[in-house]
């Protein structure tokens, strides 16, 4: 049934482009499609973080539109909050078809030149899956992690080559599908190496000398695919472990585990710094490094280290982070959050001093940043039955989206007691979302007790909280 509902979408669809221009336009891309229960009323297309074009929605959500002048490659296909990657080259005709209440998991690309993207899509697919693989096989030791991740990465190859024997894929696009599949198993190993030396060390000494051999083939420059969630996952969680392997092996004596510790960000920037000499790579990670500094300021001692570090790194955002120093000093240690606006989920606005009178643990989120929402709600819920001495209130920064926010909530029946949205600030959306990574943690009168601390599902964050509680 869904694939003939499919069928007379596109067949709809194509007959309006017939009927418009009935021309090759081998030098031009079509992308057109539509979206069941759109969030908004255009689709956004970009690449390297510049917007190409935005295709509006019709009254039946439809869209369809020529570009001109694409280059081959992937861009993105961003509906608020969901994303996704799509392929395109000159001549390329593609439909889309999506659910927003399924996205990944209905999305469906067809068309001239669609077979790339699915390629793609089916990827991420996997490479999610991936993602529990490594959850579960961290506690097994290397030489069998090992012999996992190379079937892996061999699987994905003779998936491809199969794949590409029966299509008539382009070299540009099959050296960047191969690239993806190298990336991936290089993300694999990275993650593994990260858990297996924080939760069993033991197991961390059997790691043989060549396990980590592929990091002499991870390009800090590449260009083709410096948007894609493979090549960055792989650099942000290389930064990760090289930073703890720098301070396990000068500071035996320390937790060398702990991201959200100024050093450990110190480190991960200077070595991005030293290893691209690509400023959209380079700046894109230490934007968030820095940022991530700053919000975990707790004094004017704290962001001046963070403002030191940033003026000696060849970093082309200085001024932003200057000013978001200037919103953080409403967020020191021993500031009060009383009269801060927030709304409720009955639209009702309210302050923090209103509704706290117990220690309480404020984290933030938003609708953008799906697979963290997720993963905040699921970890927030275990600590509030574990600690009820605290309140956890959430607090969603997209501002003029209540609705949004309020269908989230309903839809994944999250318990909607202690949450609230913001409803006024004097500063951007783009400056609030740095917030997302730091927690308050406030006394009765809502006065910072602690900002210096991300959320996590770790004994040692649970240690914060048990040193909070008794304090």
């Amino acid at each position: 049934m869904r694939r003939l509902l499919l069928l007379s979408i596109f067949y709809t669809i194509f007959s309006f482009i017939g009927c418009k221009n009935k021309s090759t336009n081998t030098d031009k891309v079509y992308i057109g499609g539509k979206i069941v229960n759109p969030n908004l009323d255009y689709i956004i297309l970009s690449r390297d973080e510049d917007i190409i074009n935005t295709l509006g929605l019709d009254k039946n959500n439809q869209f369809g539109q020529y570009l001109e002048n694409i280059d081959p490659g992937i861009y993105t296909l961003q509906h608020n909050p969901e994303n996704q990657v799509v392929y395109l080259e000159p001549g390329d005709s593609i439909m889309i078809w999506v659910n927003t209440y399924a996205f990944d998991e209905s999305l469906n690309f067809s068309g001239r030149g669609s077979k790339e993207s699915s390629f793609l899509l089916n990827l991420f697919l996997q490479n999610r899956a991936n993602n529990d693989l490594v959850l579960n096989y961290y506690k097994i030791k290397p030489e069998k992690f090992e012999k996992i991740s190379d079937s892996i990465h061999q699987k994905r190859l003779e998936e491809f080559n199969l794949i590409s024997s029966q299509r008539n894929f382009s070299d540009d696009f099959k050296n960047m599908a191969r690239q993806s599949i190298d990336y991936e198993y290089y993300d694999l190993r990275e993650r593994y190496t990260y858990l297996i030396k924080k939760y069993y060390p033991e197991y961390a000494k059997l790691i043989p000398k060549d396990f980590n051999n592929y990091r002499d083939s991870i390009d800090f420059n590449n260009g083709l695919l410096q948007n894609y969630y493979l090549y960055t996952n792989t650099i942000d969680d290389y930064l990760r472990t090289r930073a703890v392997e720098y301070c396990i092996d000068k500071h035996k004596d320390r937790d060398c585990f702990n991201v959200s510790d100024f050093d450990n960000i110190q480190r991960r920037a200077i070595l991005i710094d030293s290893l691209s000499s690509t400023p959209s790579i380079k700046n894109r990670f230490l934007d968030i490094l820095l940022s991530k500094a700053v919000t975990i300021s707790s004094n004017d001692e704290d962001l001046k280290k963070v403002m030191n570090l940033a003026e000696s790194l060849d970093y082309q955002q200085i001024d932003q982070i200057k000013q978001l120093s200037s919103i953080q000093k409403n967020y020191f240690t021993g500031k009060s959050l009383a009269n801060f606006t927030l709304l409720n989920t009955n639209g009702v606005e309210t302050t923090y001093g209103d509704i706290i009178n117990k220690k309480t643990i404020i984290y933030f989120w938003s609708a953008n940043n799906i697979r963290r929402y997720i993963w905040q709600f699921r970890t927030i819920k275990k600590l509030e039955e574990k600690y009820p001495e605290l309140d956890f209130i959430g607090v969603n920064l997209d501002i003029g989206h209540e609705k949004r926010w309020l269908r989230i909530l309903n839809e994944n029946n999250y318990d909607q007691k202690n949450q609230y949205q913001l409803s006024k600030r004097k500063f951007s959306n783009d400056y609030a979302t740095k917030y997302l990574y730091r927690l308050n943690f406030l006394d009765k009168n809502a006065v910072i007790v602690r900002g210096d601390v991300a959320l996590s599902s770790s004994a040692e964050f649970e240690s914060q909280l048990l040193q909070f509680i008794n304090q």
